[in-house]
């Protein structure tokens, strides 16, 4: 089966290789019932798969010298619903009941997703090609407010420069 070339790519699925890259960040981490507060460094490694239909992203993060999480994400472009889909399998071990699902506003990619254990709502903002931030906030099941987990600030760097994916 021959994969369709980027420029056969729906506009919607194109948007997505905004993600596509090595990307090194710096991240703030909320205390919650997962991990304390503190501060954080990361890798992405982000390819398009599938002719171009899907970019694979896998992230890690460091604390203290040593990785404290890590997650495989799948974002995908669903042409029938006309939304952003985002797969997500990490270090925890919660199996995903349904992918996070959202939307292109501006430069912002915001998805949302619900468990039994609450709601995760994640927003890539593109500052350019070369620079996004991340804000990851979570609502626990029964809860009122958001919480904040994670936000961080992510640069490009070259894919010879990420060692040990």
């Amino acid at each position: 089966m021959n994969a369709a070339p980027f420029s056969s790519l729906s506009a919607d699925h194109q948007r997505l290789r905004a993600l596509v890259g090595a990307w090194r960040g710096e991240e703030e981490v909320s205390a919650t019932k997962w991990a304390d507060a503190g501060t954080a460094s990361s890798e992405i490694l982000a390819e398009a798969q599938f002719g171009g239909l899907f970019v694979v992203q896998r992230y890690r993060q460091r604390r203290d010298g040593t990785v404290s999480f890590g997650a495989y994400s799948v974002f995908g472009f669903d042409q029938q619903n006309k939304i952003v889909t985002m797969h997500q399998f990490d270090s925890m071990g919660f199996v995903p009941m349904s992918p996070a699902k959202g939307s292109w506003n501006g430069t912002e990619l915001v998805l949302e997703r619900s468990s039994q254990r609450g709601s995760a709502h994640v927003t890539y903002i593109f500052d350019n090609a070369d620079a996004f931030r991340m804000r990851l906030h979570f609502k626990p099941a029964g809860g009122d407010g958001w919480q904040d987990m994670v936000s961080g600030v992510y640069r490009r760097v070259s894919p010879s420069s990420i060692n040990g994916f």
